[in-house]
């Protein structure tokens, strides 16, 4: 029998304590004005898409948000994790709480800079998601999942309007995820995928589509009709919040319409140090739940939007 964990008394202070910083990062918006949240760059600033930009080569740089939620609520843990290989399976489900933390990483570097004729930079990216049972003693806290991401990045700079924004790159991206993880739970897929970026005042908007590349005969040959084949990401700067969503989905209709949505809200706390609110539904929170749905809420903070 599978025992169900509650949230623990470590986890409700943790909660408690995030409330009182959030109302008390609220309250001094007035009081020092000497300091500006640095959320509201331009894709030109954070591609670096004109000589204005440009910062050289080899320069780490922030990538995707990096952030550390104290608790996240799944509402349906995936205690037994599957793949359409059969055999793939736990002998038995695992024992996880609802509430656990999740923290990402990201960075990126320019590696070439004016190649194909100064017409296109090079950036190689790193990014990693890590699940972390914090709250579960009995299991000795374990990290559930890990995901790691590197891509190497071809990046187009362009100037053109098309219904009121500003087209600003083009590219390509080859994409390797995985869970670094040995069967029964090995997930890993690659992908050649292409994006534009476009951005209006304080409106930006990503498309990215892609296409897989082999996957046959892996641990999770069906993971395009979950996690999708294309993504849209919205951001929108108002004041110092920011409002950001990831759209997935599968292209296709019927029973194979499948995908995700994530909602984040970021707000200043002090300085560059934020708030951050994230909601999920759908498929593919992580790797090894590519093909599980479920609908989490988390609460923590950010220090690289």
């Amino acid at each position: 029998m599978i025992k169900r964990n509650s949230s623990p008394p470590l986890c409700k202070m943790l909660l408690l304590s995030i409330l009182i910083v959030v109302q008390l990062g609220f309250s001094q918006d007035n009081v020092d004005q000497d300091w500006i949240f640095k959320n509201s760059k331009t894709l030109s600033e954070l591609w670096e898409l004109d000589e204005e930009h440009h910062r050289g080569t080899f320069l780490i740089t922030s990538y995707k948000p990096i952030y550390f939620t104290l608790a996240k609520f799944s509402t349906d843990t995936n205690k037994f994790p599957i793949s359409e290989e059969r055999n793939n399976v736990l002998p038995e489900p695992v024992d996880l709480n609802v509430v656990e933390a999740k923290f990402q990483l990201s960075m990126k570097t320019k590696v070439f800079y004016k190649v194909l004729w100064g017409k296109a930079d090079v950036w190689a990216a790193y990014s990693q998601r890590a699940y972390w049972q914090i709250y579960n003693k009995e299991l000795s806290r374990p990290f559930r999942e890990t995901n790691y991401e590197p891509e190497i990045i071809l990046n187009f700079p362009v100037n053109f309007d098309v219904l009121g924004f500003k087209g600003k790159m083009l590219g390509a991206a080859f994409i390797h995820e995985s869970n670094g993880r040995s069967n029964p739970i090995s997930r890993s897929w690659n992908r050649l995928a292409f994006h534009a970026g476009f951005d209006r005042g304080p409106l930006q908007i990503m498309l990215k589509n892609w296409i897989r590349l082999g996957g046959s005969n892996d641990d999770n040959p069906q993971i395009s009709d979950y996690i999708g084949r294309g993504e849209a990401k919205v951001t929108y700067d108002w004041g110092r919040q920011r409002f950001y969503a990831i759209v997935r989905h599968s292209l296709k209709f019927g029973n194979k319409s499948r995908g995700s949505i994530q909602l984040n809200y970021t707000f200043p706390i002090i300085k560059n140090f934020s708030g951050h609110i994230q909601v999920f539904d759908g498929y593919g929170e992580s790797m090894i739940d590519y093909n599980h749905r479920q609908t989490t809420f988390g609460l923590g903070v950010s220090l690289i939007n």
